[in-house]
Parts: structure tokens; sequence; C-alpha cells
């Protein structure tokens, strides 16, 4: 019955848009949302006649030319910073058929051209507020098939064959992972979808949930099908309320077609979904303390084992994957594991979402298939530094990722090689950096932004992250001796191996990749009282007999 009731939804929103002769898709994303899409919405509105439709749409990627717009049937992409520009686009484009070149994207295609969708597949091409869109152009098509023709096994068989690996940063296998869900006993079990996104300069989570939130309500839904659990929670930060607003009109939509709730589309299966709103403590990214902030406790770190997977939220066993996990999966199950397998490099398998950022010519939201080198996403998906300026070096993983230098541009985006140069893949956050980045000053204020979040539960991240922050702020200063960097040294490896979590074991990896990959740069301000980017104000250097 639900396979047939999405056909019939599908062949009505296609029948219902017969007697459109064109489509204005205005990005409604954060980003283009900041820049005033909504009023270019409301003017294509304005200027719309009769035969063409004006409508939302989640992130189209390429934020850093917004407010986009997309026309159809021809699906030309537009940059429409102001009314002129619409007033243009639908003299020409909408009423007389022929595009308006100047104002299009046809120089940014390189952007496009590398990039392989998988999650984003339908994020920019469908109005995230209409369940009837989403479910024509596929949503709801993989649960159907999973509840309908699979045993939960099958699921987890196709899930563990594609080799897709936990996208919140750790790179967990997801099968086995559903695996020790499914074989845990009890009787009551949780899916979570980790949304507490909290990396500086990461929005790859936001674009997806704002986009096609109902690519990641079927995920978890084929997620709890599969590993036995009737109910599960979206844990988001408040600092999203788009995406929040999102959430909740796609569950409630999803709810009225018995996509979500008891028996689903009549069969046996029931699964309902909440929210939660998280108050922004970056320590909540980590399982066990969302998993304690759901349950209304203070959001802090336990001891493992017991892992989620046997003993999470109120004792029951709980299956926890990111946005970007779950929202891997309906392709997985509609389009089978080995097609997904195919995608990649042996060891990381299928496309990663990342948002690029920092001194490039094209930033934005981006998929990519594993292994593709950073090299090709900074100078062909990016387009290369800003005028004027090189490429210093490239930083992934957020505040406990690192930093690869430009040297090593051609290393391929997977797990273990970004993990062999000191960094790692994170949750997907990626920041270009030029010349006139200090590398010291960017590592102290990821220490900053460390020592700030620390719950304080563990001595070694509570303690150890302020003394390793005063030491590079004396190291930026002009004020350290080269006993503070074996100091600093020596901290690091302590708070690393000692830490409870994730936020204390990672936080050392910016000092350790720049100490790794720049260290000439430690003993310029150290030794030479200089700064070689010019960033930092040094003091003055110490009189003459007194040793550094």
């Amino acid at each position: 019955m639900m396979r047939e009731a999405l056909d019939g939804i599908a062949a009505a929103e296609r029948q219902r848009r017969r007697g459109c002769t064109h489509l204005v898709r205005v990005c409604t994303g954060a980003g283009c949302m900041a820049r005033g899409s909504e009023g270019i919405r409301q003017a294509f509105v304005n200027e719309a006649a009769t035969g063409i439709e004006v409508t939302r749409a989640g992130c189209m990627g390429l934020c850093s030319a917004g407010p986009l717009v997309r026309v159809e049937p021809e699906g030309t992409l537009y940059a429409c910073p102001s009314s002129h520009e619409v007033d243009e686009v639908v003299s020409w484009h909408v009423r007389r058929g022929t595009p308006v070149h100047h104002l299009s994207l046809e120089s940014d295609a390189a952007f496009f051209a590398g990039q392989q969708p998988v999650v984003l597949t339908s994020c920019g091409r469908i109005d995230p507020e209409r369940i009837e869109e989403a479910i024509a152009a596929g949503a709801y098509g993989a649960l159907a098939r999973a509840v309908k023709d699979m045993t939960p096994a099958e699921v987890i068989e196709q899930v563990r064959a594609s080799g897709l690996r936990g996208r919140g940063g750790a790179g967990y296998p997801t099968g086995l992972k559903w695996t020790t869900v499914a074989k845990s006993p009890g009787e009551r079990k949780y899916v979570i979808c980790n949304a507490d996104e909290g990396d500086p300069g990461a929005f790859m989570d936001r674009t997806v949930l704002e986009g096609d939130p109902h690519r990641v309500l079927e995920g978890m839904a084929i997620g709890a099908y599969a590993v036995g659990a009737t109910h599960g929670y979206i844990y988001v930060r408040g600092e999203y309320p788009m995406a929040i607003k999102r959430l909740r009109i796609a569950i409630r939509q999803a709810e009225a077609l018995q996509l979500l709730g008891a028996r689903l589309g009549d069969s046996g299966f029931s699964f309902s979904v909440e929210l939660r709103i998280g108050a922004g403590a970056y320590v909540c990214g980590e399982e066990t303390a969302l998993i304690a902030s759901i349950e209304g406790k203070r959001g802090q770190p336990r001891p493992r084992p017991p892992y989620p997977a046997e003993s999470g939220l109120w004792g029951a066993p709980t299956l926890i994957n990111n946005v970007e996990t779950f929202a891997s999966v309906p392709a997985v199950i509609a389009r089978g594991a080995a097609w997904y397998a195919g995608i990649g490099t042996e060891r990381s398998r299928g496309t990663k979402v990342f948002s690029l950022a920092g001194s490039v010519r094209r930033t934005g939201v981006i998929e990519v298939p594993m292994g593709i080198s950073l090299r090709r996403i900074v100078e062909d998906i990016a387009g290369g530094p800003l005028p004027g300026r090189t490429i210093k070096a490239v930083q992934t993983g957020g505040p406990g990722g690192g930093c690869v230098p430009a040297s090593l541009l051609d290393t391929p985006v997977d797990y273990e090689s970004l993990t062999g140069l000191g960094s790692m893949m994170g949750s997907g956050g990626m920041i270009v950096l030029d010349d006139t980045t200090c590398l010291v000053d960017l590592t102290r204020y990821f220490m900053r932004f460390c020592m700030d979040e620390s719950c304080g539960k563990c001595i070694p991240c509570r303690a150890g992250t302020v003394q390793m922050h005063d030491l590079l702020v004396k190291i930026t200063r002009g004020e350290a001796t080269t006993a503070d960097l074996i100091l600093l040294e020596e901290l690091s490896d302590m708070v690393r191996h000692a830490s409870l979590c994730g936020l204390g074991q990672n936080a050392p990896n910016p000092l350790l990749s720049t100490l790794r990959h720049f260290r000439d740069e430690y003993v310029s301000h150290i030794v030479d009282r200089t700064c070689p980017a010019g960033v930092c104000v040094m003091q003055p250097a110490p009189s003459a007999g007194v040793a550094p």
C-alpha cells in the first residue's frame, strides 16, 4: 500500500505542474536568506504571469554567488542580487525562453562538474516544505522497499555491504553499529539523529536539514526498521531555527501521510520522531553527552563501555548516527550496496559532503566522491586562491582536526590518508588558508574554542586546554621560550591520551599538525620574535644577554 500511495502522490504532483511553462526556484538556505533571497523570491512572485510558478528551494551549493535562482526546465542557475536582475530573468528567460548569460553561473560550471550528489541530490531542486515534491523526487521509496520487500537483517546487510561509515567524524562502520543494536536485547530501542553540528565553519548538516529534511527522516525510519526501534529523536542545536522549522513541517507532513507514526503504510512497523533542541554546547556532539542532554541531564560524556548500541537512552539499546549518515541510507537501499560501494576508495566508500570555506574564489557546500584529491577540490571546484594570494594549507576536521600543507594537496580525501597527515575527516568542515594566515594564531583560536567548550568533567581536558592556550598566547605575543614549546608538546601528549571524550582527545590535533608541518613558524615566533604572516603583535626582543 505504501508504494502505491507514493506513486499516486508523485503522479498528482507531476499532473499539477503540467500547465507550468517555467518553474523558478529561489534558494532559501540560510546563506542566501542572509543575502536577501526572500526579497528576491517575492520580486519573482510579483513578476510572475500565468504558467509560471515561483517556489522555495534549499541550498544550491555555490553560496559565495548567492542569492541563487534556478529556472526550470532548462536548469539555468542565476546569481540575482537585486530586483533589476529579476526583471531581466523574467523578461528574457521566463517569458521569451532566452537565458540571460551575463547573470548565469556558466563560468562557475567547474564548481559543479567535480561533484557527485547522493546526499544532496534533491537539495536545491525541491521545495523542502512540500512533501509532495520530495515524494515526486523519490523520497520514501527506499523505506517502502525496505518495509515491503526486505527483512531487517537484509537491510542491515545492504548497509554493511555498501561500506558506509559514520559521517560524524569517527568513520565507524555503519552496518556494524546497526548489527550491534539489532542484536542487543531489550523490549524498547531508540534511534537518534545527531544534528548537533558545532564545528566552526561547518554547515553541511544544516544544509541537508534545511534543503531535504525528508531524506533524513526516511533514513532514520529505515534504521529503526532494521534494528527494531519504534521511537526516534533528532537532536538539533537551537542556532538552526530554519532547520528546526522545516523538520517540524516535514514530521507533520510525513505523519499525515502515514509515513511516520503507527503502522507505516498499513504495515506492522511503527516509528515516531521527536525533536530535541540543544542549547549549543559543543560537547553534546559526543554521543553519550547528547544522550544525557535528551534525558534532561547536564550534557557531559560518560566513560564507555557500555556503548550506546548496548545501553544508551534511558538504558536501552540506541542507534546514533549523524545527519549525513542517515541521509545516505535511502540511496543505499534504493540503488543497492554494490552501486554505493563502487564510489570512493576501498576503505572509504561513497561520497562526502563538505562545507568549503576560506580564501578561495568559490565557497559553499559540495559533495564529492571519497578519494578525490585536495588539489581537485581547492583548485578545480573552489577555483584556486583569491587574486594575489597563494594557498598555504587546508584545515579539515574542525577544532579537533589539523592543517594539511599546500605541498601535500595531492593527498586523497579519505579517512586514513587525512589521519596519516595528523588531520582528520571530521564531520566535513574544510577551510582553505592562504599566505596571510598565521598558523600559530589559528592554533591558538582552535585551542581557545576547545577550552571554552570543555564540559569540565575530566581534569586533563579542563585544565590541560587552559594551559595549552596560555602557552600559545605567550608564543603569539613573542613572550615564550623554547622551554615553553617543549612543555606545550608534553601537555599535548597528556591531554590527547588522558581525556575522557573526543573533545579533549582531539583538542591537541591542530597544534600537533602545525608543529609537524609548520614548525618553522613557531620557531620564528619564539626565537626571532617575528610573525611570518604579520598577524601577531609581538613584544620587543629581550635585552642583550638574556636567553630567549
